[in-house]
């Protein structure tokens, strides 16, 4: 007995150190992608661009076309797509943007004025006071070391930030062409990728390849629509209701949509500040409400259900959750990984459950006790073991 125990014993240590080995390469992974997040932003932008436009290269070439003409069609409708978006919105935002600026006195007398007046009221605390020029003044003489200490490190930031707008100038020329090759040779790294893989998980490997990607896939193109869709409902009902900023305010909120109730919910607060700064009455309030009301409806009761539905599978809170994790960990990276990663756990967690419900730890050994449905008082049956399955 001695043998087979030990025997045991080692093949539980091999497991371990073998999970260890592994969780100690995703560790290394997770270092390097925090250390190489700022040149590793436009790649991993250019290869999602790129297995969002596969699909479409892929059925161009069952219809007839070469690998290379599918994909030079595909990536001039995608660059034509883009030039045309920033056509139509660049102008619109910059008019947006300069009046936003023109309106700036009148949004710091409204908040002066009307809200923090309010809030005292409301609340029963001065808090005027603390906005008083003379207060900040005397406050910035009595701290001036800190004050020096901050300055100091803003313009330490500002000169770094030169270089920041450097690096995004550059990503955004490598952006473009990265996806080409990207979207050229995507079913050969693919290839490759699988290769890889040992011949007998191949198959287990394979299917959560492709159930992540057709999860994912579905919702990104779907939650995409979803954005730009209630981006203009939004921009236009504002509009409508005669708000200068209404574009603007519609625009950030149809972005914003792609976290959950992050985007009605900053559309509603920004736009009920603008209404009441513009106008101060209720009527235009009403509008606003009004406004994001109908989206939200439409939102939740066709746009949602047909373009996006259940694709990922995951809780508004765990999207939230992810995203924010993202950013938090990574920066930008880390916001454009959150739902690809989440996505892909999320996959896997499901076979993992699956595998658990179907193992001998979950169901046992020994044959399950059943009810016999024909008893008088709901009598039980234990099956013999020595029986046959036509006996039992």
């Amino acid at each position: 007995m001695a043998a087979p125990m030990n025997e045991t014993a080692m093949a539980d240590i091999a497991l371990f150190l073998k999970r260890m080995q592994w969780g100690l390469i995703a560790l290394a992974a997770g270092w390097l992608v925090w250390l190489l997040a700022p040149i590793l932003t436009p790649f991993v932008m250019a290869a999602l661009l790129g297995w969002l436009g596969d699909p479409l290269v892929d059925r161009l070439q069952r219809a007839g076309r070469s690998r290379n003409v599918a994909v030079t069609l595909v990536f001039v409708a995608m660059t034509l797509l883009v030039v045309l978006a920033l056509l139509l919105l660049v102008p619109v935002i910059e008019e947006q943007i300069t009046t936003l600026i023109e309106a700036l006195p009148h949004y710091r007398d409204w908040f002066v004025g009307t809200a923090l007046p309010w809030l005292e009221r409301r609340l029963g605390i001065q808090l005027t006071v603390w906005l008083d020029p003379n207060r900040i003044i005397t406050l910035v003489r009595e701290h001036w070391e800190q004050a020096g200490g901050v300055a100091a490190t803003m313009l330490g930031y500002l000169s770094r930030s030169g270089f920041a707008v450097l690096a995004w100038v550059a990503n955004i020329v490598l952006l473009p062409v990265l996806t080409f090759f990207l979207l050229r040779d995507w079913d050969v790294f693919v290839e490759r990728a699988a290769s890889l893989v040992p011949r007998k998980h191949i198959d287990t490997v394979s299917r959560l390849a492709q159930e992540s990607s057709e999860v994912l896939g579905g919702f990104l193109r779907g939650q995409l629509l979803v954005m730009v869709i209630l981006g203009i409902m939004y921009g236009l009902g504002l509009w409508l209701v005669g708000l200068d900023l209404g574009i603007l305010i519609g625009i950030i909120a149809g972005l914003f949509t792609f976290v959950p109730y992050l985007g009605p919910t900053s559309g509603v607060v920004f736009g009920v500040i603008a209404a009441l700064v513009q106008y101060g009455d209720w009527k235009h309030v009403v509008g606003v409400l009004a406004v994001f009301g109908i989206g939200q409806v439409i939102e939740s009761y066709w746009l949602t259900p047909k373009l996006v539905g259940d694709r990922i599978g995951l809780h508004p809170v765990a999207v939230i959750f992810a995203v924010l994790a993202g950013g938090q960990l990574f920066g930008f990276l880390g916001m454009l990984l959150a739902l690809p990663v989440a996505a892909i756990a999320n996959v896997l967690l499901r076979y993992a459950h699956e595998r658990y419900t179907h193992s001998k730890l979950y169901g046992g050994d020994r044959p399950e006790i059943l009810l016999d449905p024909h008893a008088s008082q709901g009598g039980i049956i234990v099956p013999d073991e020595h029986k046959g399955p036509d006996q039992a």
